[in-house]
């Protein structure tokens, strides 16, 4: 038997062909070599996430959620309402919606989990538990999309950046879609190759996106990017199964995830310096806020 460490995506790719696994069943094993728990001890705690997620989206369009800034309040509930006339329908819909519902418990202090970030913590939960719920998933299968979602955003933290201080936007809400997509594939029945392409074609579709909230806070346009970040995820796994695949390799498109991080201004990587933290709105804003407190 092989070991299960994997650092990259041509790794896990080998171990996933020389073992006739998935991606989620590497990662598994690969938390066995690590961690002093037998698999059902970490099937557990990966359990004890998926609750935490459920139960943020369900809060989320549930329970009020307005924020003492006054920057957020109840947008997820507003396009729920409508999802029945959406262009996107409302299988999607209820995606983007609950992607939003969890970002908006985030930021009124509610309980989350990291996904990879607090800022990108809608996107991952969103599309897997509603897929789930539409097209009835067991928990198992949540549970490898989890495992699947964690391989891919491992690689990322290892060879580039999740973090919007040192790779922008880019690194957070880019790095969760491409989780969340790669997940999807593979509940959906796609390889681990096309788990792969989902993923690049994800950090592809918002290379360079910078991170620049207004007033410094995890609200604007945070919310919003947790929205699209979610479409963006649904829509790469629509091309993965379909069969299309990305021209440039996974890691190489994290490396250039990573580089582009480093050539960004500090102004445009969390400091609320530039983007549209600076425009003059968001200046007033920001004002008001520590007029506030």
């Amino acid at each position: 038997m092989m070991g299960y460490t994997f650092s990259n995506g041509a790794e896990l790719l080998a171990i996933c062909r020389e073992e006739m696994i998935s991606i989620s069943e590497v990662a598994v094993r690969a938390e066995l070599e690590r961690e002093e728990m037998d698999r059902e001890g970490i099937l557990h705690e990966m359990q004890m996430n998926l609750e935490v997620m459920r139960e943020s989206i369900r809060e989320g369009l549930e329970e009020q959620q307005v924020s003492i800034t006054g920057l957020m309040g109840e947008d997820a509930d507003k396009l729920m309402a409508f999802s029945d006339n959406t262009v996107m329908g409302r299988e999607m819909a209820g995606i983007v919606a609950s992607a939003m519902a969890v970002t908006e418990v985030n930021a009124s202090m509610g309980r989350i989990v990291a996904a990879p970030t607090a800022g990108a913590s809608g996107i991952l939960p969103a599309v897997l538990i509603r897929y789930g719920d539409t097209h009835d998933l067991s928990e198992e299968e949540l549970l490898a999309g989890l495992f699947n979602a964690g391989a891919i955003g491992m690689i990322i933290a290892r060879n580039a950046s999740i973090a919007g201080a040192s790779g922008g936007c880019q690194a957070e809400t880019g790095s969760a879609a491409a989780m969340a997509a790669s997940a999807l594939t593979e509940l959906r029945g796609g390889t681990p190759e096309m788990c792969l392409h989902a993923a690049a074609i994800a950090l592809k579709n918002v290379m360079g996106l910078v991170c620049d909230p207004v007033a410094g806070l995890v609200e604007c346009p945070c919310i919003k990017r947790n929205a699209i970040g979610a479409a963006n995820a649904v829509l790469c796994s629509d091309m993965a199964m379909a069969g299309i695949e990305s021209i440039i390799p996974f890691d190489e498109v994290v490396i250039a995830m990573r580089n582009v991080g480093r050539m960004m201004h500090p102004d445009l990587r969390e400091t609320a310096r530039g983007g549209i933290a600076a425009t003059p709105t968001a200046q007033r804003i920001a004002e008001k806020i520590r007029h506030f407190e």
